[in-house]
């Protein structure tokens, strides 16, 4: 079995549910005791969102850089980096490693085409939503991206930071994510990415009509599998 590099804490309540969804994975693929092969480095979220938050993305380059190498000299296989965000200075990050990083945006692609999605709203922090990162991984698989009106993106992005990744759940904020999912549906959204590792803890597949893709679950799913090959 390969050894997975996690690369989490951004935020922890989520690299929680990838601990888990991977050891699920390799349980029930080996069965008995059997349990999955992890390194995990857990950064101090603080830090990532205030470099988020100003901009600075060399910095959180840099500390999440100096994370992967630690995973690497720990004798990681592969990395994954638990968050969707993030993955904006994945190059920067690959570039200080030689074992390859597993992006959370082509394991969604693979399974958009799996289900002959062609166009898919796509919910994350704003800089998700907005920037082209983690769209291009989609488009470039041939998959159209819908993302909110203005005023959405503030909403689905200040849930996320403000109530999501303090572990706080609520169905106020639920309401607010399904009838945002609607008004993308209206515009000829086929499903709908979970694009931040955090909104799985709100919105399930039996909240919506519409097929809904959990970025965590995929990725962990992937990086289970990859380990087990």
């Amino acid at each position: 079995m390969k050894i997975i590099g996690m690369l989490g804490g951004m935020s922890w309540e989520s690299t929680v549910l990838y601990y888990q969804i991977v050891n699920e994975v390799v349980k029930n693929e080996l069965g008995g005791l059997h349990s999955a092969k992890i390194l995990m480095y857990s950064v101090d979220f603080a830090e990532i969102e205030e470099c988020q938050a100003n901009g600075d993305w060399d910095k959180s380059a840099s500390i999440l850089s100096e994370a992967a190498q630690n995973l690497q000299k720990g004798g990681a296989d592969f990395i994954i980096i638990c968050t969707n965000t993030m993955h904006k200075v994945a190059p920067q990050i690959q570039a200080n490693i030689h074992i390859p990083i597993i992006h959370i945006a082509e394991a969604t692609a693979n399974e958009l085409l799996l289900h002959k999605i062609q166009k898919v709203a796509l919910l994350g922090t704003k800089y998700t939503m907005t920037q082209d990162f983690y769209k291009k991984k989609l488009i470039d698989a041939g998959i159209k991206v819908l993302i909110p009106n203005e005023q959405d993106i503030e909403v689905v992005n200040d849930i996320i930071y403000d109530e999501l990744c303090l572990g706080t759940v609520s169905e106020l904020s639920k309401k607010k994510y399904l009838e945002i999912m609607d008004r993308l549906a209206a515009h000829g959204a086929q499903g709908v990415i979970l694009g931040c590792t955090e909104i799985g803890l709100l919105i399930q597949q039996e909240d919506s009509s519409l097929p809904v893709f959990d970025t965590t679950k995929l990725h962990a799913e992937m990086a289970a599998r990859l380990a087990l090959k």
